[in-house]
């Protein structure tokens, strides 16, 4: 079975599984873990800022930024199919008592003008004040698209024009980083937080990071506490993240080449598919247009020999690519989808 459900779907290598069974550990919420503390090191360096916080999930890092970054009873900013609106269960309502906005964007990006005319200051008693912006990059539910830097760095410098304080949802940011050829610092450094997750693209089993600045990360181990997240020795996991910082970033850019080759393949075989939308490690296709649903289309594919799965638009699938895909998994797939999905080449 091609499975192409997700990054997520990564086993960890043999390479890695080996550097897991060496690490050095100790207890980790006492900081004295030396892999963790390593691994912290070198993510806030990374992610351009002074400290770094390890984690089991980016979820949980998203969560606690919200609630470092923002106040009760005011309002947090992000497009309205990021995944902190419509995969973390209402989680900054739950956690940090903030009600939240979802804007429309291009390929989930957002635009000055749009925060120009959302931004809520103090002064009434009827809306809340907007606290807090949260940006995807790259956007997950938009097919892995990246944002430009100049246009982020625009979007960041209008937030904070507001006294508004933002955070980057990084689950991919390495995707982004090397797509776009950008240092990944370049990009997380823009923002008061950002997190990192390494269980996708990077391979790892479990494991994400939060950067900010020293008094940030020293409320964000506080609200780690809370949300259940003491680790202990949890060096075993922590060195499977630096086996990925030094083994598995670079490589992503075979996952978007693989990536792009299913995508034209695909376009060419008759699938609909926006190649515009490939930018990373995500493929798109319109199952919908070829008169299918999405359930009916991904028992064919199942059948086929290969996995996908859906997204948040309907009659809509996605495959993506990983290091867990190889060029004869890809050729073998530009077969067998197109001809599970019935498509036919375009005259």
């Amino acid at each position: 079975m091609i499975d192409l459900r997700s990054d997520t779907q990564t086993k960890p290598s043999q390479a890695m599984r080996e550097a897991m069974a060496t690490a050095e550990v100790g207890d980790e919420q006492e900081r004295e873990d030396p892999t963790v503390l390593e691994l912290e090191r070198r993510g806030a360096e990374l992610l351009g800022h002074e400290e770094a916080v390890y984690l089991p999930t980016a979820t949980m890092g998203n969560q606690i930024a919200l609630a470092i970054l923002g106040e009760r009873g005011t309002e947090l900013v992000v497009e309205e199919t990021a995944h902190i609106m419509v995969h973390e269960l209402g989680g900054a309502a739950m956690h940090s008592g903030l009600q939240t906005r979802g804007l429309p964007g291009v390929r989930g990006r957002l635009t000055p003008d749009q925060l120009r005319a959302t931004m809520r200051a103090d002064g009434t008693f009827h809306t809340p004040r907007t606290s807090v912006l949260a940006i995807e990059n790259p956007h997950n539910t938009h097919g892995g698209t990246v944002w430009p830097l100049d246009e982020l760095r625009e979007l960041v410098d209008t937030a904070r024009g507001f006294g508004v304080r933002v955070h980057l949802d990084g689950a991919r940011l390495m995707n982004a980083a090397v797509a776009s050829d950008v240092p990944a610092t370049e990009i997380a450094g823009l923002f008061d937080t950002a997190t990192l997750c390494l269980s996708k693209g990077l391979g790892c089993p479990m494991g994400a990071l939060i950067a900010g600045s020293q008094e940030l990360m020293h409320r964000a181990r506080f609200e780690k506490h809370r949300f259940g997240g003491a680790l202990r020795q949890a060096g075993i996991v922590a060195a499977a993240g630096l086996y990925a910082l030094d083994h598995n970033v670079e490589r992503l850019a075979d996952d978007h080449a693989r990536a792009r080759r299913l995508a034209e393949g695909w376009a060419a075989a008759g699938l609909p598919v926006d190649l515009e939308l490939v930018q990373t490690n995500f493929v798109q296709v319109d199952v919908g247009a070829l008169g299918l649903s999405q359930r009916d289309a991904l028992d064919r594919v199942a059948e086929a020999g290969v996995r996908l799965s859906r997204t948040m638009k309907a009659g809509v699938l996605r495959a993506v690519t990983h290091l867990d895909i190889t060029d004869d998994d890809v050729e073998r797939a530009l077969e067998a989808v197109p001809q599970a999905l019935g498509a036919r080449v375009h005259a």
